[in-house]
């Protein structure tokens, strides 16, 4: 790197890395990437995770504004999590390191 790294940039560096190193973070931005709408849908795609972490981490990424959560008036009522365009960007933002790490990381 040239030049000596700015403490913004670390601090920036280590929030993001507090919101994706959470546990089942990762998976469930990922099931949302593939579709995952509902709580059900979640679950299916994101194997070992239990409900109330499902719900946990749900609640998370909506307060870290990445997902959305829509209540579908109806019988029974129907909740839907979509992920936000910040989401995406994190996704985005993602895919080069995953790919770093599968090349490097053993």
């Amino acid at each position: 790197m040239d030049g000596p790294i700015e403490d913004e940039n670390c601090r920036r560096i280590l929030r993001a890395i507090e919101i994706i190193g959470v546990r089942w973070i990762g998976p469930i931005l990922l099931a949302g990437a593939r579709g995952a709408r509902r709580f059900t849908e979640y679950r299916r795609l994101v194997p070992g995770i239990s409900d109330p972490q499902l719900t946990l981490r749900l609640k998370q990424l909506q307060a870290h504004g990445l997902i959305e959560r829509t209540v579908i008036p109806s019988t029974p009522v129907q909740i839907r999590y979509a992920l936000t365009p910040g989401a995406e960007e994190l996704i985005s933002a993602l895919r080069p390191l995953s790919d770093w790490s599968e090349h490097h990381a053993r």
